[in-house]
């Protein structure tokens, strides 16, 4: 990667399992990371684990005032920030609908959670998380990136975000949300030297998906087996799959790269299903 050593990095949910990956390269790579987590703990304990100068900080993506303090703390250790990637995000289950396509008995069937059933609070919940805990922590961070050479911020979307999965109609919306506005800002900000783009992760397993997808003796469940029969490549992927496309989009020989969103899902958007 092309002048990564020394750069300022914060990524937010960087304890994760997808962003963990992001933390261990990009350390291993020479660059300073500060990982934001909703958990101190867990943020110090992933941190101690690296190898490199890796600090944790334990701070809601929707708290403003707290992402300051960090962004302070970070200022008087290492300096600016020379690049953001905003991996924090999630789902909520009363965003999720029992059966990808409703039934007309469905209606009267009071054991069945139908798309009337959903509660906007769960949809509010994962718009809050997904979207404004990419912006703020954007207003935080980037302010100090204005008219520097270099800096770049990466948005974590998902292949939902191209097309809406059945079920999740929180989160694909969200994630919608996150690829226009990742459009939006490379063009806000095209004349201030800041890059903008994002990576829409295909199906990978984590922690918030594990049990959707595998059963207790690591057996795919009935979505997992669809999933996987919609995949060309025919696995879901590893965390290690991302960093490519990310040492890509944060390399200075992609200077004149802003405001694509790039899949990273083995085939998946690409096939139809016949």
């Amino acid at each position: 990667m092309q002048g990564i050593a020394g750069k300022v990095i914060v990524i937010t949910g960087g304890y994760g399992v997808l962003c963990g990956a992001m933390t261990q390269a990009l350390a291993k790579a020479g660059a300073k990371v500060a990982i934001i987590g909703s958990s101190q703990e867990k943020a110090d304990a992933f941190a101690q684990t690296m190898k490199g100068e890796v600090l944790g900080f334990g701070a809601s993506v929707l708290d403003k005032p707290a992402l300051e303090t960090v962004y302070q703390h970070i200022l008087h250790t290492w300096g600016p920030c020379d690049i953001l990637i905003n991996g924090a995000g999630g789902n909520h289950p009363q965003g999720i609908t029992d059966r990808p396509m409703m039934e007309v008995d469905d209606l009267t069937n009071d054991s069945v959670k139908t798309f009337f059933d959903l509660d906007p609070s769960g949809f509010n919940y994962v718009f809050e998380l997904n979207f404004l805990g990419t912006l703020i922590p954007t207003q935080v961070f980037a302010k100090d990136m204005v008219g520097r050479k270099g800096c770049s911020i990466v948005n974590i979307s998902s292949i939902a975000s191209f097309k809406p999965l059945t079920k999740v109609s929180a989160y694909s919306g969200a994630k919608a949300a996150i690829s226009n506005f990742t459009q939006w800002l490379a063009v806000h900000f095209a004349k201030t030297g800041i890059r903008v783009n994002a990576i829409a992760p295909g199906f990978f397993l984590a922690d918030q998906n594990r049990s959707l997808l595998t059963n207790s003796d690591g057996s795919l469940t009935p979505r997992g087996q669809q999933i996987i029969n919609q995949t060309p490549m025919g696995r879901f992927g590893s965390p290690e799959d991302l960093l490519s496309t990310l040492y890509w989009l944060l390399d200075e020989h992609s200077a004149f790269v802003t405001g694509v969103v790039i899949p990273v899902d083995g085939g998946f958007n690409a096939f139809a299903g016949v």
